[in-house]
């Protein structure tokens, strides 16, 4: 696991000031490679490359980047780890006796720049099973190529600033260029505030850009000014066309058997490394069933990593040292004070270098942190919950039900709850409520206005696909972001081609996996663990795991009203039923809590009605009504309240 950055100008460049460049812009991520350093530059042809080094495979200086083909055609930059380049090696070796001069050393990045030289920059992305971001300048041709593994564990952005095309593992090396502009892309802020997130092919920067999971891109000399569109090397559209035409037709026990052992060969395969591992614990389906096939194939006590919090809904501490102690893991769970907790509040802008306001960022950091100190590479779960139907709205259909139930009522009849909401009557009876305690107390509860609220958004829901909208929405974009006609024009370009599906909880799976899956869950944990210089692996999304779920029917995923059923049945030949069958806990931290206690002076400082006017963004009226409902524990605005507060934290450091 690495960073890298890089730019390429035709205008050519001195070589003290690209040097001097090159190293501001990599040592703003020397923590994603504390071990070693590296620039190479052309200033003749305009390009440079910087790299910071964890050292996981190959811990010596023939591991070293930016790295040179043998032919002294390529050179490369790299991020992340290729799990079969052994098996590649032997490709190469069986094929074209390669290379020619011989092994300098058994890094993955060696291989990868065997196999362009012998298969070319597209055939060899197709026969990496990894996770990985490249960069590669062929002197040849005079063409930069990127490239972005299959499921977006790692991160690559790039875009044009000014006459100076500029890419990196993260967007502070970016922002230290001279030719950096820091204008904020309004255009994003609506996705921003209906998702909590930016998803990919945008960022927070205009003309900046995220690199789309399983493509590549070739930018040309010759059409410098031109910026090419991303190509597939792979499709996530084209593997569940294919696993829907080429569907698993066995018995439970067989799927259960296929299921373990392509998790089993994943599971190995991410276990090498030149460096202590473990795993990341929670007590999790997702998690244990990991942590099980790696201490099923060791041979000595894996490592795993658990937090604890002293809030009952929040602590799973409990769980996973029970599964610890039945596979017989060394176990170290950590137990961490809300004091604990919000002191890396403050970090959450340097370490996402953009607004981003999923809150369980927090302990996720805390547990790479408590990782970190025992390993340099840790497993986790993730991808479970989307690849098998995970999440509650998969096959909770209560809100379904509403919404079907809404869909089935007279206009008349909608027409009067739209009425009611916008009345102020319901207001009134939360705030009598309130006030005499006529019903008990419930600070994660959500107000009666705020469920007629609800009723009244999905019931205006036409299709399925609006009411899934509706329920992953915080904020109605159209109402909170002010000058909407300027803002507009990226919202209808994350429309995501699903029409091919016909069950509407799969179309929901696919969604998940195209934006939320890569854009928040892999964003949070790659950009936690990197903070902390701990590789993060995630065997269940090698990409044959990914094909082989979307082989397996519906019903082998969602069953009896309970997600990840075919995992549930992996994972109870390791883990007794007992110990697994529990509600879903998320991984998260009492933030409706310390917003109304131990932050509200901080909060309040940045929703102030002074700065949220000055800044103009969103309607400071409709956030200030949001903010005092939670206060007043009317409801709880939680999760809607924190990614403003993490974007106005964001922004608010920009001017310091």
């Amino acid at each position: 696991m690495c960073g890298f950055t890089g730019f390429f100008s035709l205008r050519g460049f001195d070589h003290t000031q690209a040097s001097a460049v090159l190293t501001r812009m990599r040592d703003t991520m020397i923590h994603r490679g504390p071990d070693d350093a590296g620039l190479w530059f052309d200033a003749e042809a305009g390009i440079g490359m910087a790299h910071r080094r964890l050292s996981i495979l190959d811990l010596s200086q023939a591991g070293h980047q930016p790295m040179k083909s043998v032919s002294g055609r390529f050179m490369l930059v790299f991020n992340g780890e290729i799990y079969n380049h052994l098996s590649i090696r032997r490709q190469l070796e069986e094929s074209f006796s390669a290379p020619q001069a011989g092994w300098l050393g058994h890094s993955d990045t060696e291989t990868l720049l065997s196999a362009i030289e012998y298969w070319g920059f597209e055939k060899m992305l197709k026969k990496c099973v990894g996770m990985f971001a490249i960069a590669l300048w062929d002197r040849h041709e005079r063409v930069l190529s990127l490239a972005r593994d299959r499921m977006g564990e790692k991160p690559l952005y790039y875009g044009f600033q000014g006459n100076t095309f500029l890419f990196g593992s993260e967007l502070k090396a970016l922002q230290v260029h001279p030719a950096f502009c820091g204008k904020i892309n309004q255009e994003v802020l609506p996705l921003y505030m209906r998702h909590g997130y930016i998803p990919a092919p945008w960022s927070i920067w205009q003309g900046i850009r995220k690199l789309i999971p399983g493509t590549f891109l070739n930018l040309n000399a010759i059409n410098f000014c031109d910026l090419p569109d991303p190509v597939e090397y792979w499709s996530m559209h084209q593997a569940v066309v294919s696993g829907r035409n080429n569907p698993f037709e066995g018995s439970d026990k067989e799927a259960i058997d296929v299921l373990e052992t392509q998790l089993r060969q994943s599971v190995a395969s991410q276990m090498i490394a030149d460096v202590p591992l473990g795993a990341f614990l929670s007590g999790g389906i997702d998690s244990s069933i990991v942590v099980a096939l790696m201490q099923a194939q060791s041979i000595r006590p894996i490592k795993t990593f658990t937090i604890g919090f002293s809030e009952p809904r929040y602590n799973e501490a409990g769980h996973a040292k029970l599964v610890a102690q039945h596979l017989g893991t060394d176990h170290t769970e950590l137990f961490v004070s809300s004091r604990d907790a919000m002191e890396v509040i403050p970090n959450l802008k340097n370490i996402y270098d953009e607004p981003f306001g999923d809150s369980s960022a927090i302990p996720t950091f805390l547990v790479s942190q408590l990782a970190r100190k025992q390993v340099t590479v840790s497993l986790s779960g993730d991808g479970g919950d989307e690849l098998f139907g995970g999440y509650g709205r998969y096959f909770n259909h209560s809100a379904e039900g509403i919404w079907r139930i809404t869909q089935r009522l007279p206009a008349i009849a909608t027409k009067a709850m739209r009425g009611l909401y916008q009345s102020k009557l319901l207001d009134v009876i939360d705030f009598v409520i309130q006030r005499i305690k006529v019903m008990p107390g419930n600070e994660s509860g959500k107000s009666i206005a705020a469920k007629v609220s609800f009723m009244n958004a999905i019931a205006q829901a036409k299709t399925h696909d609006d009411f899934y909208q509706i329920c992953i929405s915080h904020w109605k974009e159209s109402l909170i972001v002010l000058n909407q006609s300027a803002y507009s024009s990226a919202l209808p370009l994350l429309g995501i081609s699903h029409e091919f599906l016909a069950n509407p909880v799969e179309r929901m799976m696919y969604k998940d996996i195209h934006s939320y899956l890569p854009d928040d869950i892999l964003v949070k944990v790659d950009r936690a663990a990197m903070s902390m210089s701990l590789e993060s692996r995630v065997p269940m999304l090698d990409h044959r795991v990914v094909e082989l779920a979307w082989r397996m029917p519906y019903a082998m995923k969602v069953r009896n009203s309970q997600g990840k059923w075919l995992l549930r049945e992996v994972l109870y030949r390791y883990v007794p039923r007992k110990i697994i069958d529990r509600p879903k806990m998320g991984f998260g931290v009492p933030i409706d809590y310390w917003l109304r206690d131990p932050l509200r002076d901080w909060a309040e400082d940045l929703l102030s009605e002074s700065q949220l006017k000055e800044d103009g963004f969103f309607d400071y009226k409709l956030i200030r009504k949001r903010w005092n409902q939670h206060l007043n524990k009317q409801n709880n605005w939680r999760d809607s309240i924190w990614l403003l507060i993490m974007f106005q934290a964001w922004y608010r450091s920009l001017n310091k």
